[in-house]
């Protein structure tokens, strides 16, 4: 019976139903792990426990959802970034690795003096709740077009006590007055072009306005270039995650609209382009 399972049973069970799914099998140490917070070796240190019944039950929901292409990051809610749990929703992306190197970057490239940043497009607050946790001195100031995902995105600053001044709408307008030392953005990039070559489950479960952007994905990087000198206090600086083929396209844009801005586009893990810093 299904509530006799071990947890080692109910973990091979679950890969072997992804598998036969057409998923990544992954996922199921990944909902075991999530859900009780257990590293990897926790997880062996319970193989021999048997599965609470309840548990089992969740667990084979969660598996189907799965199954049927839903990430589960969203099954569950939550999903890990920069060593911190995030609430994830349907409103907001699931926040990746990528961006975490973008994460990596600013704090490498800043002072933990005290300065003031701004996220646009901030999602379920990612970024500018991993940067207030990272650096207390920080004033950190989040936008986003979408009132669900700042809601989103509040809860995770309270829940991760970072304190972050959130506001809601398009680009620049809620911080119409305001000057920044750094500016972040990660914002929809992808071409509607390339639908045909993305992942089924981001195209079916991610939210569309978050993804895609005209002008061959660099509708944003265009509309930033325009208004960075705005809204950037002397000598500060904007970074951003690209497309892993949009390096030299945005590097133009930038470099076209700012000529005495320092443009550079550095690689992820991957060794692909995927941020760009603008230094005025």
């Amino acid at each position: 019976m299904a509530n006799q399972l071990t947890y080692l049973q109910a973990l091979r069970q679950g890969q072997a139903q992804l598998t036969a799914a057409g998923q990544d099998s992954s996922a199921a140490q990944y909902l075991l792990t999530t859900a009780h917070g257990w590293t990897f070796t926790q997880l062996v240190q319970s193989y021999r426990t048997v599965m609470p019944a309840a548990e089992s039950q969740t667990f084979q929901q969660q598996l189907n959802r799965v199954a049927n292409g839903e990430p589960a990051q969203y099954v569950l809610g939550r999903a890990n970034f920069y060593g911190r749990d995030f609430q994830v929703t349907a409103a907001t992306l699931i926040p990746r690795q990528e961006t975490e190197e973008l994460v990596a970057w600013i704090l490498a490239a800043t002072t933990p003096a005290p300065i003031r940043v701004l996220d646009v497009g901030t999602g379920s607050g990612a970024i500018a709740v991993s940067l207030k946790a990272e650096r207390p001195a920080w004033t950190v100031t989040a936008s986003d077009i979408s009132a669900a995902a700042v809601a989103v995105a509040q809860s995770n600053a309270q829940t991760l006590a970072a304190p972050v001044d959130f506001v809601t709408g398009d680009l620049f307008a809620p911080v119409a007055d305001q000057r920044f030392n750094v500016i972040v953005s990660n914002p929809p990039y992808i071409d509607r072009t390339e639908v045909d070559v993305m992942d089924e489950s981001v195209k079916r479960y991610e939210p569309e306005g978050a993804l895609f952007a005209a002008n061959h994905g660099l509708a944003f990087y265009q509309r930033f270039a325009a208004e960075l000198a705005t809204y950037l206090l002397p000598g500060g600086q904007f970074f951003a995650e690209i497309g892993y083929h949009q390096g030299a396209a945005v590097k133009t844009i930038f470099e076209t609209a700012l000529p005495a801005a320092t443009v550079t586009v550095r690689t992820d893990i991957n060794g692909h382009d995927r941020m760009v810093r603008v230094q005025l």
